[in-house]
């Protein structure tokens, strides 16, 4: 039954979008506007903090997201396997911290690249290339930044959620497995820190303001 509605949703929030799409680019090509249907064109006349704050906002969000989904994940198994095995629970907190961490990982980056973000003129921007190029590639960069922190980190709880379901439930059958586990729990865990680090490498090239 999840399954089908997790389809649905899908499946409708997909097509409302090939819908929506549809629709503004054939108003654009109807009404003379062509050139807008044109990605280049976007993000040349996009501003730049967009692009930074959504890149910041996607870095925390997904973070969290992928920590939520690993604690529910673990946390189920933990509760249901303490029914059987009341020792687990108090040992295999360890995983939901594990979990935890990924969203810590998020808010640290979310809060790196806020100290990127730096005002600048637009009139400024416009009739200085080299500024103009500096704060759209720092925008475009802490976004590229802010995603791939955010995506790692989705798929970094979602594995250590997986991981430490089993270890609790292993746990619960046979307590000799949880430490071999719990290995396997600590290297998932390392992914989400191998974001960390890329993201704050890739904007330690970002320079935002009225300076070139």
């Amino acid at each position: 039954m999840a399954a089908q509605i997790r389809t649905v949703v899908t499946q409708t929030f997909l097509y409302l979008f090939l819908a929506v799409a549809t629709i503004l680019t054939l108003y654009f090509v109807m009404t003379g506007k062509g050139e807008r249907v044109s990605v280049g064109w976007f993000l040349a006349s996009s501003n730049p903090y967009m692009w930074a704050c959504l890149g910041i906002g996607l870095s925390v969000s997904l973070s969290v997201v992928g920590a939520a989904l690993g604690i529910h994940t673990t946390g189920t198994s933990i509760v249901g396997g303490g029914v059987k095995a009341p020792r687990i629970k108090t040992k295999n907190l360890i995983s939901v911290i594990f979990c935890e961490a990924v969203a810590i990982y998020g808010l640290i980056t979310a809060i790196v690249l806020s100290g990127q973000l730096e005002q600048f003129s637009m009139e400024t921007a416009l009739s200085t290339p080299a500024i103009q190029n500096t704060n759209w590639f720092s925008g475009y960069l802490i976004f590229g930044a802010g995603l791939a922190v955010g995506l790692v980190n989705l798929f970094c709880g979602i594995a250590v959620g997986i991981v430490g379901s089993g270890a609790a439930l292993s746990d619960a059958a046979n307590a000799a497995l949880f430490v071999k586990i719990l290995i396997v729990e600590i290297f998932g865990s390392a992914i989400g820190l191998f974001g960390l680090i890329v993201g704050i490498y890739m904007t330690s090239k970002s320079k935002m303001g009225d300076k070139e």
